[in-house]
């Protein structure tokens, strides 16, 4: 991509999402985000009324008399984006592909950080780390990700997410607000269940993990259009599917379904929040609706 273009493509995703993060979204991730994380600050002797779990057991003993930990907001916090680069992001038969999608979400996420005083870092994967972005703050290194995002190409095709949780917990030492951004096309072999069941489990008791899935609509279900001829865009198997038979069509919808079904069980039981956005829909109102939920939480 020549340079000239690169630019004006940063400087349009930079003004749409800097202006919705900063306009729409600068409370609401305040509240869903902020208070999550509370840091030690002190310790007091022990007040009636106070939570006993809060006490400070050694200090108590030290002193022979009930002492308890005091705790604030942290006001900075440190958010990661394990962005999905394998090449079935590189699909969309609708308003967009979805590695467009993912992108513009990851400035929004970015600039909403940055405008709530946080770090931002990023982790691009494919079925290994292609690149790791250092959480920084400041404007430069926003629109670095975005640069890196549009322009980036991974050496490998297929994914690996349990290998993008693992290294998060290795690089980032510091519990961390952690979006994985991916269509999760991530199963065991040519079944329904997701391969990084334990991984994300892991990961979500060290972090609080966040999952964002994009999907196009045709990815759904097959049209009924006759012969298609199919590629699988991460091992490069093709396929003649005939969509004009009914059978072939339910078995595709009943296998997405089923995956979408068990997909969402891992997320519930590893305590992880989700929400699924498609390349025909505007992605404001899911983020919105994701932030409002946290707040209630």
């Amino acid at each position: 991509m020549e340079a000239s273009e690169l630019i004006k493509k940063v400087r349009k995703i930079e003004i749409k999402t800097r202006g919705l993060s900063r306009n729409i979204f600068a409370g609401e991730y305040h509240s869903a985000f902020k208070g999550r994380g509370m840091a030690f600050s002190e310790v007091r002797e022990y007040q009636f009324g106070d939570d006993i779990r809060s006490i400070d057991w050694n200090v108590t003993a030290r002193y022979n008399h009930p002492y308890i930990k005091i705790f604030e907001e942290e006001r900075e916090l440190t958010v990661m984006l394990l962005v999905d680069i394998s090449n079935s992001r590189v699909f969309g038969t609708q308003n967009q592909l979805k590695k467009n999608l993912i992108t513009e979400i990851a400035a929004v996420l970015s600039f909403s950080a940055i405008h709530n005083n946080d770090k931002i870092g990023v982790i691009l994967f494919s079925d290994k780390i292609e690149k790791f972005i250092p959480p920084k703050k400041g404007k430069s290194h926003i629109l670095r990700i975005i640069r890196e995002l549009i322009e980036f190409s991974p050496e490998n095709n297929k994914t690996d997410i349990s290998e993008a949780l693992r290294y998060l917990t290795n690089i980032i030492k510091k519990r961390c607000t952690a979006f994985v951004i991916s269509d999760f096309i991530d199963t065991k072999n040519d079944s329904t269940s997701p391969r990084f069941n334990d991984a994300i489990k892991i990961a979500n008791n060290k972090h609080d993990i966040i999952a964002i899935k994009i999907f196009d609509k045709r990815e759904t279900e097959f049209p009924n259009v006759g012969i298609i001829n199919l590629k699988d865009a991460e091992t490069g198997e093709k396929i003649a599917v005939d969509s004009s038979s009914s059978k072939v069509r339910d078995h595709y919808s009943k296998w997405w379904h089923q995956s979408m079904l068990e997909l969402n069980d891992v997320f519930l039981k590893a305590g992880v929040d989700s929400i699924s956005i498609a390349t025909d829909q505007d992605y404001v109102k899911p983020l919105r609706n994701l932030f409002k939920t946290r707040e209630i939480k």
